[in-house]
């Protein structure tokens, strides 16, 4: 057969008959695949818990457990590879019993190895395929709310109290960590507010000099200052009728800020220059990472106009309080950036995914985001590694920090040292308490399945 292609999916073959699986071998190799051979079920239980294969070849009749054993084993696995069955003609009837049991195909003895690589690669084709739905079914039947994707509680708490205060007509105060998404959360507000036909606008208040901020929020008028030759109309003019977000509010002078505590108040903003003032109708959301009580204490914010901006509040979380939504979003931005860059790239390894739910993101979503596209980009794979991951996330994993809270084992009787099982024993209660018993997670970063677990556990 042609070589189908060299993308390191990778085969294994489960078969007592050495010269057959040997055989095997060399036609999927020579085919672009990558393929080991094992002679029993045991032997390739031991394979998968480090090894992840795309497609498990396996005898039905094997020493000891049989291929219809370690079948069930696979299917019970958290991403179980697709799976041949070969048989005997005398053991047609376990071959049906194979496929009910989750078998995608079999095939009979002797084998014509032309049509056993046509049927591998269809089956490994259709899984593919079956991936490809299976992920946008997942990606859109998981909560979308106007951009923002989760399903942890405190994402669905932050949807709801949007949709509470979108109806109101106060000032929004949105508070979160650079990176998590405030902007969305505004652009939320906005969307389900009665506002919503109306304009959008957003402005970030350290990126404008002082010197310009008053004109650029209130306008002015032709002669107003040096080089105001014409009249212009400023940012609350712009958004009337609409909503205004003023990011990171916390940088705004104090002057400025008595002004905006008075648009608040009346809803009259006096362009520069101009002798009468101007009626708008704007929702104000104010944005910020910096703690705006402790800003007041220091005298760098006015606390009146504090006190009127935290009606509402909104607390975006960070991305390391919601671990749980890490593979849902890992799953959106993957099918997002592979596409833009037509990129055939189905998931991730355990291992990656692990590191990823590790690791803190200081940098939250924005960060998340970027280390998603950079493994989109130098992956090679159908799947990403965690060679692909940014290296400050595959080093978080063995820095002295990741194990700096983990107790050293106890002695044994009589003084002895713990046995290797013992430090197992205590590392996985170690793990399951850090993620408060998710058995999912903790199996993920240990990097086992969860069947694995579950037998260590005893």
């Amino acid at each position: 057969m042609n070589k189908a292609r060299t993308n390191s999916q990778k085969i294994l073959i489960v078969e007592d008959d050495e010269g057959l699986a040997g055989l095997l071998a060399d036609e999927i190799t020579d085919a672009g695949f990558e393929a080991v051979s094992v002679a029993s079920a045991e032997d390739a239980e031991v394979r998968l818990v480090d090894w992840e294969p795309d497609l498990v070849v396996s005898d039905l009749r094997l020493p000891g457990a049989s291929g219809l054993d370690l079948l069930k084993k696979v299917a019970a696995l958290h991403a179980p590879p697709a799976f041949l069955v070969i048989t005997a003609f005398g053991t047609i009837t376990q071959a049906v019993e194979a496929l009910k049991a989750g078998a995608d195909d079999f095939l009979t003895k002797p084998l014509d190895l032309e049509h056993f690589m046509h049927r591998l690669v269809r089956i490994l084709e259709t899984r593919r395929l079956r991936q490809e739905v299976d992920r946008f079914r997942q990606i859109f039947e998981f909560e979308n709310f106007h951009g923002m994707y989760g399903q942890s509680r405190s994402m669905r708490i932050l949807f709801d109290q949007i949709l509470q205060m979108a109806p109101a007509s106060g000032p929004v105060l949105i508070v979160g960590e650079s990176g998590t998404g405030k902007e969305l959360v505004a652009r939320a507000v906005h969307a389900e507010s009665d506002r919503k036909d109306g304009p959008f606008i957003a402005v970030n208040c350290a990126g404008i000099p002082e010197n310009l901020m008053e004109s650029e929020f209130f306008g002015h008028t032709p002669g107003a200052f040096t080089g105001a030759g014409k009249s212009r109309q400023g940012l609350f003019e712009e958004a009337h009728g609409g909503t205004l977000l003023l990011d990171e509010i916390a940088e705004m002078p104090m002057g400025l800020q008595a002004k905006l505590l008075r648009i608040l108040q009346d809803g009259s903003i006096r362009p520069i220059g101009s002798n009468r003032e101007k009626q708008v109708d704007v929702r104000i959301l104010a944005a910020t990472h910096q703690d705006l009580e402790q800003e007041v204490n220091n005298g760098l914010f006015r606390q009146d106009l504090f006190y009127r901006l935290e009606t509402f509040t909104l607390n975006v979380p960070p991305l390391r309080d919601r671990a749980e939504d890490i593979e849902l979003l890992a799953g959106r931005m993957l099918t997002r950036f592979a596409t833009q860059m037509g990129k055939q790239i189905h998931g991730f390894s355990d291992q990656a995914l692990a590191l990823l739910q590790q690791y803190p993101f200081p940098g939250n979503v924005r960060e998340f985001q970027n280390a998603l596209e950079r493994a989109v980009t130098f992956c090679t794979n159908s799947r990403i590694k965690p060679e692909d991951l940014p290296a400050r996330i595959r080093d978080n994993a063995n820095s002295p920090d990741a194990m700096a809270d983990f107790p050293i084992p106890a002695r044994g009787p009589e003084n002895r040292l713990p046995t290797l099982a013992e430090v197992e024993k205590q590392y996985i209660a170690h793990v399951l308490e850090k993620v408060d018993g998710n058995k999912k997670r903790a199996a993920d970063i240990l990097g086992v399945a969860r069947r694995t677990l579950y037998r260590r556990l005893g």
